[in-house]
């Protein structure tokens, strides 16, 4: 068995697909009081700590883990001209992950943030990341775009993964990222028994409309957005946005069962990121939610429907996460092997 350390856990979505994949969690952390009551439900064997990251001291940790993995948020730091390594991201949430890792030591870690992060101030703040690994004894394979689309997830999410191996380890070969699965699944495949599921989705709480967007959703179509609405409407609807440039094809967004949902965020029912279901008046719910993420439908979510929401916005496809899993116990098998 392979163990992890999760960071900035969340809700689980990692955790599970890397528990599915043959890895056994040794220590998790988070902060937000809703998502460690979630892991605590549904996981009381794992070691959840509920607490503020920068108060974690890893220093004397007895065990040295397979893998150290954490859903950063990577604001930008202070970088230009001073090359002073980690001093450098002081005070950023990435500092005390990295702080972590050069205590602990594991085996391998694991990176995952959005794909933006990959040009962020012009891919600097990517760049003083991997210096700042490089610094504490890691090298980092090249990053990669993942599309949740190609790994059993019906969805178009798509995350910027960072795996660095302890250089100690380092061989000189490839990282071996998982394949693409080829087929994708849609909209209908999580609704509905079938090759993801194999029961229909039970119903469960969710938000509602207004009277006011009740009465403009009723005039989107299948797949549509706010285009799909008479102009008039388009207008009273998007006000001043309806001259801006751009797509903004989230607003009004009614998804379509025979394609992929777009990205899965933190409020289906707020403008911008307006999440409707196919045939029926309302945002979709927290389980239709879940299952756009491929949650296990006995991954039962803790907190206020707004509060669920978010933890399933902000996590990791399950299965995304799962393949993630099995590439990188296919690399511990050939460090272990050359070791």
């Amino acid at each position: 068995m392979y163990t992890t350390i999760d960071l900035f856990a969340g809700a689980g979505g990692l955790s599970i697909g890397l528990e599915q994949s043959g890895f056994e969690h040794l220590l998790l952390n988070e902060i937000d009081a809703d998502a460690v009551r979630t892991l605590n439900l549904n996981r009381p064997n794992w070691d959840v700590m509920f607490q503020d990251i920068k108060n974690i001291n890893l220093l004397e940790y007895k065990y040295i883990p397979d893998l150290i993995t954490g859903g950063v948020p990577c604001q930008p730091f202070s970088h230009a001209g001073k090359r002073l390594g980690l001093k450098d991201t002081r005070g950023t949430l990435f500092y005390e992950f990295a702080r972590i890792l050069k205590d602990v030591q594991p085996k391998l870690f694991l990176l995952e943030n959005v794909k933006g992060l990959l040009n962020q101030d012009g891919g600097k703040t990517l760049e003083t990341m991997i210096n700042v690994f490089e610094e504490i004894g890691f090298y980092v394979f090249p990053p990669k775009i993942l599309k949740a689309i190609e790994h059993n997830v019906p969805q178009k999410r798509e995350r910027l993964f960072l795996i660095g191996v302890r250089k100690d380890l380092y061989k000189g070969d490839n990282f071996p990222w998982p394949p693409s699965r080829g087929e994708e699944k849609t909209v209908r495949d999580a609704f509905y028994k079938g090759t993801l599921y194999e029961t229909d989705v039970t119903d469960s709480k969710g938000q509602r409309y207004s009277k006011k967007k009740l009465k403009v959703m009723k005039k989107v179509p299948e797949g549509g957005n706010w285009r799909s609405l008479p102009v008039k409407t388009q207008k009273d609807y998007m006000l001043t946005t309806f001259y801006a440039k751009g797509g903004r094809t989230g607003i009004a967004k009614r998804l379509a069962f025979d394609e992929p949902s777009p990205t899965i965020l933190c409020s289906p029912s707020q403008k911008q990121t307006e999440r409707c279901h196919p045939l029926e008046h309302r945002p979709i719910s927290i389980r239709e939610s879940a299952r756009l993420q491929t949650f296990p439908d006995n991954w039962r979510f803790t907190g206020s429907i707004s509060s669920q929401y978010r933890q399933i916005g902000n996590a990791v496809p399950v299965n995304l996460a799962y393949d993630v899993g099995i590439s990188l116990i296919h690399y511990l098998k050939i460090i272990n092997k050359d070791n």
